[in-house]
């Protein structure tokens, strides 16, 4: 029997499943994470996941994995010494920046330094015009002076980042080539290999991040393989992409800033997946874990893909404020408030819950693991919310009394509050934080968020979805089985997939499709040899599509290409699909203006694989028969603690009907409706609420 395994790494647990491609087998556990060692709760979780299961590891056929491993070197600045080779005169660019001040009045506006410091920027006199012809040639004796102060320096890494090379790369491969020679235990990334795109400065970093992280990667990975099969799991290591699809190991290793998103990406990928399963093409996805929370718009089946995102903001979120990273990214918001999320009172005496976060060490409060500060956990176990005994299935105890007493020490004295009203204020501000994130996600996406389901997953995601649902005036909130490992689920259901860009702008009516048909082929070609060694004959499709503006503007909009030859009999059609797109975005068009393609794209998938969900098995019909008890929890409406049923979700069958309020518990989380609302399970085991 052939299994495939998905183990995704958070900030505080790791999530493992196993799947089996005839569907008799689909099993999930959580374990917390090693931040140390990543690989030591991957490798661990795993023989305890097969172990539960009944399987042995030599039936893994794949093992699917998401790190936030490459994210936290960047923020932590963790990573290698890096170096930057860069055309004379464009040293500091990347200081420069783009002159963008995300805080206007704030005269200690702080910007994240770049990660290769002024004295490991070397400068090599060459030019390359924005056409791609060469001004001034490289010359070979300025290349040797440059790897000899490569050599004085100590650098571990060196980005190359010519002027221009996203149209010409000669000029960075002979830099690449001669330093591979000369060099060869430095790693070593150029620009026109992993963004061959406009905009200077957004190349630069995103080729300076994924060369700072690049060794990292390439012993964990090596690292996770080994220890994976010294263990006797034989199954081939696929990893998670930031736009949402799988590539190989060694993929992986070359490009690892492609990864920083990989976890929430699955979860979004799950997210979609489910919805088009139930009928809901349109959704929004609700990801709250132990660190933060992301929300992701899904349409037509589809997460929304961005072409870039930052990491190590500055400001607490705020975009802007960190460095920019021009990778196809799952587009999705994130909110510094999960479970592990440390709630305090600042001077003002103002509640304040968030970014800082408890993590897996030492963790909340009630987890006894040494947290001394209240967090989101903690409020919601005083709230009742959560069973102190039953949490992780029983697997992991937690303590009510220390919850309460680092809630009263750090929130309830300063405020005057009883420990409750406390728990209730934590609990409502993170509530307010994520609902009010989302509504702006979806509004600057042209969605309105009214109209959307939510999809809720994470650990921490059930318990404060009907919360965020009251105050966005969501119509309903999804809950699937499993929510706790949701990302693990969608690394099951991911397909094979890798994006491909390069620049060459020009305006509509005027270009040299000879030129676009190459760029675009030579793309495809690329995509179908990276892809198609995972994927059966005739599995392969290539999505092409072209940033387009009107002229003179600064940004650009992604417009998909026709079907068929790209020619001048194909411009209406591409005018046509650019002002759908312009329109539905900023309710406008401009007319008798020029229009630009910049960039064109291909993303090249494998076929999304044939994952048999399980169906649900329960046998009770009745409420009364899965009912499992009752306990006081917090009313958000009554504003009190009131007696309240308690179901247990593995014995809810098919159809089963439920009133709101509710707890509905299972081992990975616990579905809290903390008022009125008509609750349905369906063929899967998806709990529907509706809300009055």
């Amino acid at each position: 029997m052939a299994l495939r395994i998905g183990a995704d790494i958070g900030g505080t647990f790791t999530d493992l499943i196993v799947s089996s491609d005839d569907g008799s087998i689909f099993h999930a556990t959580k374990v917390l994470t090693t931040p140390d060692r990543p690989d030591d709760a991957v490798v661990a979780g795993t023989g305890e996941l097969l172990k539960e299961a009944g399987q042995s590891g030599d039936g893994v056929q794949q093992f699917l994995h998401g790190t936030t491993l490459f994210t936290n070197a960047l923020i932590e600045r963790k990573g290698a010494r890096t170096a930057l080779v860069t055309t004379r005169g464009f040293r500091d660019a990347i200081d420069i920046a783009r002159e963008h001040r995300f805080e206007m009045y704030d005269l200690r506006l702080q910007r994240p330094e770049p990660l290769a410091p002024r004295p490991l920027r070397f400068e090599v006199d060459e030019r390359v015009l924005a056409d791609g012809s060469v001004l001034v040639a490289l010359q070979d004796d300025d290349i040797d002076r440059v790897v000899a102060a490569l050599r004085e320096s100590g650098a571990q890494a060196v980005a190359v980042c010519l002027i221009n090379a996203f149209l010409n790369p000669a000029h960075e491969h002979r830099i690449r080539d001669r330093l591979h020679e000369r060099l060869p235990d430095l790693a070593v990334t150029t620009s026109s290999d992993l963004v061959p795109e406009i905009r200077e400065y957004e190349r630069t970093s995103t080729t300076l991040a994924n060369v700072y992280v690049q060794r990292i990667a390439e012993e964990y990975l090596l690292r996770l393989q080994r220890r994976l099969a010294a263990n006797g799991v034989a199954g081939r290591l696929l990893v998670m992409q930031s736009n949402g699809g799988l590539c190989e190991a060694d993929v992986a290793a070359r490009f690892p800033i492609r990864l920083v998103e990989s976890g929430p990406a699955a979860g979004a990928i799950a997210a979609a997946y489910s919805g088009r399963l139930l009928g809901y093409p349109n959704l929004l996805s609700f990801d709250m874990g132990g660190t933060t929370a992301k929300a992701c718009v899904i349409l037509d089946g589809e997460p929304l893909i961005a072409p870039q995102f930052e990491v190590d903001r500055r400001y607490h979120f705020k975009k802007g404020s960190g460095l920019p990273i021009k990778i196809p990214v799952v587009e999705m918001i994130e909110i510094g408030t999960g479970g592990g999320s440390i709630a305090e009172v600042d001077g003002l005496k103002r509640l304040r819950v968030g970014p800082r976060s408890a993590g897996s060490k030492p963790g909340p409060a009630c987890y006894g693991l040494g947290g001394r500060q209240p967090t989101v956990t903690d409020a919601d176990l005083v709230l009742g919310y959560l069973d102190a005994g039953f949490f992780l299935g029983g697997k992991m105890s937690l303590s009510r009394e220390a919850a309460a007493a680092a809630i009263d020490v750090a929130v309830g004295a300063p405020l005057g509050l009883d420990t409750v009203a406390a728990a209730a204020g934590i609990h409502r501000l993170a509530n307010e934080s994520m609902a009010s994130a989302a509504r702006i996600h979806a509004v600057e996406r042209a969605c309105d968020v009214e109209r959307f389901p939510i999809f809720a997953f994470g650990g921490a995601g059930p318990v404060h979805a009907y919360g965020v649902a009251r105050i966005l005036g969501s119509p309903s909130v999804i809950y699937p089985p499993a929510a706790g490992v949701m990302s693990a689920i969608g690394f099951l259901v991911a397909p094979m997939s890798f994006d491909f860009v390069r620049s060459y702008p020009g305006r509509l009516g005027n270009l040299d499709w000879a030129a676009v048909r190459d760029l675009v082929a030579q793309m495809e070609t690329g995509g179908t040899a990276m892809v198609g060694s995972s994927a059966a004959d005739g599995q392969v499709v290539h999505q092409r599509s072209v940033d387009m503006r009107y002229q003179k503007q600064g940004f650009e909009v992604r417009v998909p290409l026709p079907e068929g030859r790209l020619d001048a009999a194909a411009v209406d059609a591409i005018r046509a699909n650019f002002e759908d797109v312009y329109r539905r975005l900023y309710g406008h068009l401009v007319p008798d203006a020029e229009i630009e393609c910049v960039s064109w794209r291909v993303v090249t998938l494998g076929a999304v694989p044939n994952v048999n969900l399980p169906k649900s098995n329960a046998s009770c019909a009745t409420t009364d028969a899965a009912r499992k008890g009752a306990r006081q929890v917090y009313l958000l409406d009554n504003r009190r603690l009131e007696e309240v049923p308690v179901y247990d979700r593995y014995r809810l069958a098919a159809g089963v009907r439920l009133q709101g309020p509710a707890i509905v518990e299972e081992v990975e989380s616990t579905v809290v409706v903390a008022g009125p609302a008509e609750l349905e399970v369906d063929a899967f085991g998806n709990l529907t609420a509706r809300l009055h």
